[in-house]
């Protein structure tokens, strides 16, 4: 029982958003953090031009409204038991609004948007960067501190904020006007959803998505002023920073009937951290989703990477601030969407069954490239291929191969983590909808030679969003206590060396099929 802000003695409850990719999920936690009540809707998006990606803003508003209510009534609660109220969202998809009228400028650019690809390549080839480079390797040369090495490997992607809004800005002349005038807002998703539920009285971030971004400086914590004058960023238009579990304030009364208080906005990847309980440096989580993220808790400093881990603030709480390195691999569950819409199988759950019918994949090697390889490879141009197809190859080693080929790039995430970070792997938890698949599961955990753990629930970011919110406001009071709340469905334990050695021949020859793979596609 909880008290509550009205002073009624009643049960109370942490309410949580996650804004994916694809949907918006709201779960209604209790103090055991079993979800009470749930609500989800699709998030639609939009292809204007090829390219393109968008989502409407008053969409994603009426939906988050939608599961919030849902939610509630699903729970069989009323508002006012609402203790707090945690955001998560994804990461580097934004918008731009008018300051006084809240109105967006235009649709947000979610972070799979390409259309700054030009721009990125340009400015990748620049004069400007090869200076930028060579002045931070002497700069490095002389000082030695990292966030000069960091500088040096700077690459523009499509995936960071700053060459889309660069884009934005270049093609907006409203924008830029506003934007002079000091009449321009920048926001990511959790930015936006925050000036909406406050009013326009609230235009803030926390540092786990403004490090996403592309534009904010992990090592000083602060955007960076540096890359903002490379670019003409325009620094007023950028929200403040503040910890992971500020207080953000309540929601206008006029929303949801009571004001319930924000208490935390946090970027998915990194919540989803948060709720596998990886509070200890060492411990690692991995997302397997519309692609694979694997992350790993690197402490009080940031990691400086040169095969293109990334580093990212986990979180910041009171005076705690906790490092990410993350890597990612794109095509994770796409890969296994591809398949179904080729009639491989019929349903998702099937998989499993269908390549474990084989001994083998017949020597069949599948590359999960539909949207290049990153780290470490690093290669845009990569394309998807199948090889070493036979005439006595089935649909069942197809579908094997394609299984097999989403942990072997596991494995060189996880590979290159090790090597880079040198830091000794204390735990490693497994979430994410192809976490369901035990043929992937269990071959991970052969090929790592590692224990892996699979949560009972594998909404984690929902979940991490809601233990910052409910750590904040006292509903839960450790970490500790967290930790003890931690739910697992099924362990895999690795069958031994013998079946590593299993795979040594089939592992060589996917790597030579990754090879073969790379700089297929010429622009």
């Amino acid at each position: 029982m909880g008290t509550q802000r009205n002073g009624f003695k009643k049960e109370s409850f942490i309410l949580s958003v996650d804004v994916g990719t694809t949907s918006i999920r709201c779960h209604v936690y209790d103090k055991e953090a079993k979800i009470r009540g749930s609500c989800s809707t699709k998030v639609v998006l939009r292809y204007p031009e090829e390219g393109h990606v968008e989502i409407e803003p008053e969409a994603l508003w009426k939906g988050f409204n939608t599961v919030v209510r849902g939610a509630v009534q699903d729970a069989g609660i009323q508002m006012r038991q609402i203790e707090a109220l945690g955001i998560s969202t994804q990461r580097a998809t934004f918008t731009t609004w008018d300051r006084k009228t809240g109105d967006p400028f235009h649709n947000f650019i979610t972070w799979q948007d390409r259309r700054a690809a030009e721009l990125v390549k340009s400015w990748n080839r620049s004069c400007t960067m090869k200076a930028i480079h060579g002045v931070m390797k002497a700069l490095y040369f002389l000082t030695r501190q990292k966030r000069c090495l960091a500088a040096s490997l700077i690459v523009f992607s499509t995936q960071h904020v700053s060459m889309r809004l660069l884009w934005v800005l270049q093609h907006y002349k409203q924008i830029r006007q506003a934007a002079s005038e000091g009449n321009c807002c920048f926001g990511t998703i959790d930015t936006w959803l925050l000036f909406k539920l406050t009013k326009g009285r609230v235009h803030a971030t926390d540092f786990s998505n403004a490090s996403s971004t592309g534009i904010f400086d992990s090592y000083q914590m602060c955007w960076s002023e540096f890359l903002c004058s490379v670019l003409s960023l325009p620094l007023s238009i950028l929200p403040t920073v503040v910890n992971t579990d500020h207080d953000f304030g309540g929601t206008d009364m006029s929303i949801f009937g009571e004001s319930i208080p924000i208490r935390s906005l946090v970027a998915d990847q990194q919540a989803a951290m948060f709720g596998e309980c990886c509070f200890d440096v060492g411990d690692v989580k991995i997302t397997m989703g519309t692609g694979t993220f694997m992350d790993i808790n690197t402490g009080c400093k940031p990691h400086t990477s040169f095969a293109g881990l990334y580093p990212l603030v986990g979180w910041k709480m009171g005076a705690e601030v906790v490092y990410l390195a993350e890597g990612n691999a794109a095509d994770t569950g796409t890969a296994i969407k591809w398949a179904q819409e080729l009639d491989l199988f019929e349903d998702v759950k099937e998989t499993s069954a269908l390549a474990y019918s084989v001994s083998d994949s017949d020597g069949v090697c599948f590359v999960p490239s539909f949207s290049g390889l990153q780290a470490p490879l690093n290669d845009p141009k990569a394309c998807a291929s199948f090889m070493g197809l036979k005439p006595s190859t089935t649909k069942f080693h197809l579908v094997r191969a394609i299984l097999e080929s989403i942990v072997f790039r596991n494995k060189q995430l996880y590979e290159t983590m090790l090597r880079e970070t040198r830091i000794p792997i204390t735990k490693i938890r497994v979430d994410g909808g192809v976490s369901s698949n035990d043929f992937v599961m269990q071959l991970m955990a052969d090929l790592f030679g590692r224990k892996l753990a699979r949560p009972e629930h594998c909404e984690m970011s929902c979940l991490g969003a809601a233990y910052v919110a409910g750590l904040s406001v006292g509903f839960w009071k450790s970490k500790e206590e967290l930790k003890k709340l931690q739910s697992t469905d099924k362990m895999f334990l690795p069958q031994g060396p013998s079946k590593e050695q299993e795979y040594c021949s089939l592992l060589h020859s996917w790597e030579r099929a990754l090879r073969r793979s790379m700089d297929w596609y010429k622009t």
